[in-house]
């Protein structure tokens, strides 16, 4: 069999990373006797998109599912920005600087932009009524850098557009200090515009600084917006590479093969298409 001839990487002409703001380690989940996270470690840095990408029961959902607080490892160790954490639930994710964007959103659908961004975190005023006025102003200047073009602050969310939507979304989770991103299939059923704004969105806050994990099934968002691939397969990281030296059958052969790129055969990536 042949191997298939690997793209060169360069890697000597990659600028040193700086440590992690990330550092999941040898971190292990089992449900009864299925191992769904078997020994993973991945990290992410600032200003970095890191794509997390697999097939169904790959073990992705329950790897960040760790990360964001919904599920406690059987092992392993977490740091952020160096320091070894404890993440027992949600409130502990957030207190580190760690907010999740699911796919379904979590919006109250009869509520404005401003209500959901402040959703559970309201201001209030002095005489302990809601500060409506300093929470529209403080959304309107998220947006303002976030998503110039939302203009829809007093309708209700179940108004907008999927685009405007996940604008909503992900305004309440960068308004508190989020400095971890989790994304969760945020393209899934959007048309080609709204998935385009939905990427600028993404560029804009790795620009900012953010540092995102990317779910997704879209090969095309994969390779769009991340910087660099971890593959998973049956419950272990197959491998983690920088998009620059890949190419999309490469990264399918991963998911599909649990393969890394060097192991591949042309024979084995004739047989995918």
């Amino acid at each position: 069999m042949t191997a298939i001839p690997q793209p060169e990487t360069h890697a000597t002409s990659t600028p040193p990373r700086t440590a992690p703001i990330v550092a999941m380690n040898d971190i292990r989940v089992s449900f009864g006797g299925v191992h769904a996270v078997d020994g993973v470690s991945i990290d992410l840095h600032e200003g970095e998109v890191v794509g997390l990408v697999g097939g169904n029961g790959a073990g992705k959902s329950t790897l960040m599912k760790v990360l964001s607080g919904a599920q406690v490892p059987d092992s392993g160790e977490i740091r952020i920005n160096g320091q070894r954490v404890t993440i027992h639930n949600p409130r502990d994710a957030r207190a580190h600087g760690i907010e999740t964007i699911y796919q379904t959103l979590a919006l109250a659908d009869n509520l404005d932009a401003p209500s959901n961004v402040f959703l559970g975190r309201e201001l209030v005023g002095g005489l302990g009524t809601l500060d409506d006025a300093a929470m529209e102003s403080a959304t309107r200047e998220l947006m303002e850098r976030l998503n110039p073009r939302f203009k829809n602050f007093k309708a209700a969310v179940a108004s907008l557009s999927g685009g405007q939507r996940q604008s909503v979304a992900i305004a309440r989770a960068i308004q508190f200090n989020a400095q971890i991103l989790i994304m969760d299939e945020p393209t899934a059923a959007l048309g080609p515009a709204e998935t385009a704004q939905v990427r600028e969105l993404i560029r804009q806050l790795k620009a900012d600084g953010l540092g995102i994990f990317l779910i997704s099934h879209d090969i095309h968002d994969v390779f769009d917006l991340s910087d660099r691939i971890s593959v998973m397969h049956q419950g272990e990281i197959v491998g983690t590479v920088e998009r620059a030296g890949v190419t999309t059958d490469q990264v399918l052969a991963m998911i599909i093969l649990g393969k890394k790129p060097d192991e591949v055969t042309s024979e084995e990536l004739a047989a995918l298409h």
